[in-house]
């Protein structure tokens, strides 16, 4: 197994301690869950990159690569929800739209046709990483390790009424917006199907 698919299978362990860092209350374990989702982030804009500049494109890669993002994303996206900081209306949407995209590469895949993630769709996915460790971190700002970072959720701009809501409004227009760009732009498929 190469580094890039490596970083993928690190990922989709990362999720599992994420899930169990943020169910199990101990000291600092909010703290925790955000320093392991960074992480988790992290291995996701690396593996592909490595994988590229070093011609390790596997097709465990591009099956489990997509996967993995979409396990991570929709498990911190339920937990937001949880904890009241996402409607559960958008995480629904969102994970409509992932079935929705992945059922497009189902069909293309099936018409012998690779489609590459779209540049529209990696904002979205950048969008979904700012909005989660946001949350996370005013979360984790009520516990000892980033206590520290509390005042700054005190200013206004940064509060969660502003600053969170706007994330929120970002990702959801983003994640809509992908969805609709990479049904247009493959509809095409649809004819043939």
């Amino acid at each position: 197994m190469n580094l890039p698919n490596k970083l993928t299978v690190a990922r989709l362990a990362l999720t599992a301690v994420f899930v169990v860092l943020m169910e199990v209350v101990f000291t600092n374990h909010l703290s925790w869950a955000l320093l392991v989702f960074s992480v988790a982030s992290i291995t996701d804009l690396l593996d592909g990159q490595i994988a590229r500049k070093y011609n390790l494109v596997t097709n465990f890669g591009k099956l489990m690569d997509p996967l993995a993002d979409k396990i991570l994303m929709t498990a911190a996206l339920i937990i937001l929800a949880m904890m009241n900081h996402l409607a559960e209306w958008i995480v629904i949407a969102i994970l409509a739209r992932e079935f929705f995209v992945t059922g497009i590469r189902q069909i293309a895949s099936q018409q012998g046709v690779v489609l590459a993630a779209e540049k529209l769709g990696k904002h979205k996915l950048v969008w979904q990483v700012i909005t989660v460790i946001y949350f996370l971190l005013f979360a984790a700002s009520a516990e000892p390790m980033f206590s520290w970072v509390a005042p700054l959720f005190t200013w206004k701009p940064l509060s969660p009424g502003i600053f969170g809501n706007f994330c929120i409004v970002v990702m959801t227009a983003l994640t809509i917006l992908s969805g609709i760009s990479y049904f247009w732009k493959n509809r095409k498929l649809f004819s043939d199907a």
